[in-house]
């Protein structure tokens, strides 16, 4: 979008904050993307039966085993375990040699059956291959521990942030949390990617990322807030949009640097080294941190904004903004109705000097 003078941004704007983008006139278009993904996250998650849990939380049997021949394949050793009975185990190779195999609880004749298929497949002794047993119940003092956490988070941020700023803004910023907690569950829906309590923990963590620039961006609104009234044309809206386009680089430089330790994490972690451990922390921090820098500026704002413009004297004002602008294109185009529309509306009242007398 050009600046207000028909010239277009170029990356020096952007880089001295000096951009004109309209973000917030036509908010639809954002609820409309957030809605789509949401609804694609829903939709991924009753297809799917809700989220694909590890063992630490559904319980069970893991093997675990460094094999000595030929580096393992899922699909090989899964044909091996269909041979003994357990043809919905999950799979992880790591480093290329070693073998985990997670199953449903077994029984000890069942753990022996698996413990040989799989110690013959990796040609190694029976022996070598561990086993542990996981209850679930750990799994439930986790996911309990981590709704506990996540609502003395949102207690005490909403606090704060009322506060600090105000109420409606308090609100707007959690929005945007659960914004972005609701697309990182949606993503996981989609791919099937299993869920541990490294992905717990990820999500706590996104709750401060996400946090971070929006308050940033409401600090700069609550800043300007001050001059509404005073600036000619200026509504709460075009305030909001004004301060988003003075916080943007700064946002975009803070997002930045916070994705590329996690994307090394994933690339170089997961991809290179093979530490699929750290899949699970790295994929929800990724799509978290994502999705809070689009959340700062498309969710929270908006609502924002939406719902200051309610407020009487917003009202009043963006009133008296819209009928100067209809004077003004009035005036443009020559049009004679002009002179039916109050000065006092178009130009604000002469200040007084200092010592001078109201008459």
């Amino acid at each position: 979008m050009p600046h207000s003078d028909g010239r277009r941004h170029t990356l020096a704007d952007l880089y001295h904050e000096n951009t004109e983008f309209d973000f917030l006139h036509r908010i639809w278009r954002w609820a409309l993307v957030s809605g789509l993904f949401l609804a694609i996250g829903l939709a991924a998650f009753g297809i799917r039966g809700g989220l694909n849990f590890g063992i630490d939380f559904t319980g069970g049997t893991a093997f675990q085993v460094t094999a000595q021949g030929a580096n393992p394949s899922a699909s090989g050793v899964r044909a091996v375990l269909v041979g003994v009975g357990i043809p919905d185990a999950k799979i992880v190779i790591v480093g290329g040699t070693t073998l985990r195999v997670q199953t449903k609880d077994l029984t000890t004749a069942e753990q022996g059956k698996v413990r040989e298929a799989i110690a013959g497949y990796a040609e190694v002794s029976p022996a070598t291959v561990s086993i542990s047993d996981v209850s679930a119940t750990w799994g439930d003092q986790v996911s309990s521990k981590a709704w506990r956490a996540l609502l003395i988070f949102f207690i005490v941020i909403a606090l704060y942030l009322a506060i600090r700023f105000e109420f409606k803004m308090s609100v707007a910023a959690i929005l945007a949390v659960v914004h972005d907690i609701l697309i990182t569950v949606g993503i996981y829906a989609i791919t099937g990617f299993e869920v541990t309590p490294a992905t717990v923990v990820a999500f706590l963590t996104i709750l401060g990322f996400s946090l971070y620039d929006t308050v940033v961006v409401f600090d700069k609104i609550k800043e300007n807030e001050s001059s509404l009234g005073s600036t000619i044309g200026e509504s709460y809206t075009d305030m909001a949009n004004r301060s988003l386009n003075q916080v943007l680089m700064r946002s975009i430089n803070t997002s930045f640097v916070a994705l590329l330790p996690v994307a090394s994490l994933l690339v170089v972690g997961v991809g290179i080294m093979g530490a699929l451990s750290l899949r699970d922390f790295g994929l929800a921090l990724f799509v978290g941190l994502m999705s809070g820098a689009y959340s700062s500026i498309f969710v929270a704002t908006p609502i924002l904004a939406w719902w200051k413009e309610r407020e009487p004297r917003n009202r009043m004002i963006a009133g008296r903004v819209e009928r100067r602008s209809v004077r003004v294109a009035a005036s443009s185009s020559g049009d004679a109705s002009l002179d039916s529309v109050p000065a006092a509306i178009v130009a604000p009242k002469p200040r007084r000097a200092k010592g001078q007398k109201r008459r």
